[in-house]
């Protein structure tokens, strides 16, 4: 039998690449995040479970396992809510599918039971929230006078419009019953024990999920900048939903915050460190750019190609890493997320350079496009890109223009193509040059 041919520089490229993702993924997967930082049952009460994020499932999971094996698991009660999708197997937490990133019926009913039950909580109760991305959207009760319609309306504009993902979140809390601190005054006086796996910049506790469980520094008036910073075009009684003080958010030294505790289990940095030992181990010297870059999808994939450019001209072998969230301003009618567009002008800026690849993913294996589980995580950038697109006759530019990263990817076989991983420190992006 003929020995197999040995691997191509690029299917070893393309296989360390993804080596890197998967390493970046699994150290801030709930099953081994969680754990360690479960609270005890409190005597002669129960543990009430509420959360929402796309972790959420594999959080709830890795919650009941650890009350069912210590032979607690009838002092625990609740369900969280993740997106469509990203539901796992569970025994004695329920779990609820809700929309993303765009809510639907399912994001309301969610936030309503959770209110409900954390409000429950007796004297000798603990509430167990379990948060991470995409809380946001999975967790969606509008204040009064706001309908559902208008929240869908609103965020379809805050996400099509450029807008950081903590501008977006500026908006939400102000138009929510649960966000900014709301869950916790629904819970207090019981005791409230938040654990959370950080998506966003800084790890802000009350960006994650736009903060339920905590205060949040930022104002109506902040909403109403960022409405206006856009331009977007809002309904009247959004609008004054904008401007009534009822609506305003709960602030530090609130007294319905003094039994909340919070913990960060998982964060982007973790994960990246992890990352960068495989790189440094296979002789890469690591230049971390941060775990918090935001800015425009194709003008940050732009930048970094020229920082490996340098890399190359200077002799450098290096593995060129960073986290965050980049946005994508949409004017075409292509697909693909902000880690695709992020690849697809990183391609064009190294135009077909040698010995440079890399990859952009999000970690929590969906990277926008059609809002569905099997979407693409990232895309992978390797140094005959651009030369096996010409070859099939695609323009990577005006693939650009049409914000159609998703399609030229596809048409090369460079997607990441992973499914839902089960957890969400937000993006992984990766740069190596020989």
């Amino acid at each position: 039998m003929p020995a197999s041919p040995p691997p191509t520089p690029s299917a070893e490229t393309r296989a360390f690449l993804l080596k890197l993702y998967e390493t970046a993924v699994k150290a801030a997967h709930p099953s081994s995040a969680v754990p360690p930082y479960l609270p005890e049952v409190p005597e002669g009460g129960r543990i009430l479970v509420v959360g929402a994020g796309k972790a959420a499932a594999a959080m709830a999971q890795a919650t009941e396992r650890h009350y069912i094996a210590k032979g607690q698991g009838d002092r625990i009660t609740g369900f969280v809510t993740t997106r469509h999708g990203f539901k796992l197997p569970t025994e004695i937490i329920g779990v609820l599918e809700a929309g993303h990133p765009v809510p639907d019926q399912m994001s309301i009913d969610g936030a309503r039971q959770a209110i409900e039950l954390a409000a429950s909580a007796g004297p000798n109760d603990l509430v167990l929230a379990l948060m991470s991305g995409g809380a946001s959207a999975l967790w969606s009760a509008p204040v009064n006078g706001i309908t559902f319609a208008d929240k869908q309306a609103l965020t379809k504009q805050l996400l099509r419009c450029g807008a950081r993902i903590s501008e977006i979140n500026t908006v939400r809390k102000h138009l929510s019953g649960i966000k900014g601190g709301k869950l916790a005054a629904a819970t207090y006086p019981a005791r409230l024990i938040t654990l959370a796996i950080s998506d966003v910049p800084g790890d802000l506790p009350e960006a994650i999920g736009s903060g339920p469980t905590v205060a949040d520094p930022t104002t109506l008036a902040d909403a109403r900048a960022v409405i206006e910073r856009y331009k977007l075009t809002i309904p009247d009684n959004v609008a004054a939903a904008l401007a009534n003080p009822a609506n305003e958010t709960l602030k530090p030294g609130d007294p319905k915050l003094a039994s909340a505790t919070y913990v960060m289990v998982a964060a982007p940095k973790a994960s990246l460190a992890a990352a960068a030992e495989v790189a440094k181990a296979a002789g890469y010297d690591v230049v971390q750019l941060g775990d918090s870059l935001e800015g425009e999808a194709r003008d940050v994939g732009a930048e970094q190609a020229r920082l490996a450019l340098a890399a190359k001209a200077r002799g450098e072998r290096v593995a060129i890493m960073s986290g965050g969230e980049l946005t994508v301003t949409v004017v075409g009618n292509g697909s693909g997320g902000p880690n695709q567009e992020y690849a697809l002008g990183l391609a064009i800026a190294l135009g077909g350079a040698p010995a440079i690849a890399g990859l952009a993913g999000d970690t929590d294996g969906i990277d926008g496009g059609g809002g569905n589980a099997d979407d693409p995580a990232g895309a992978l950038v390797l140094p005959d890109t651009l030369a096996r697109a010409a070859a099939l006759d695609l323009n990577a530019a005006k693939f650009l223009a049409n914000n159609d990263s998703t399609g030229f990817f596809r048409s090369l076989g460079d997607l990441v193509e992973c499914g839902p991983t089960q957890t969400n420190v937000n993006d992984f992006r990766v740069v190596l040059v020989e």
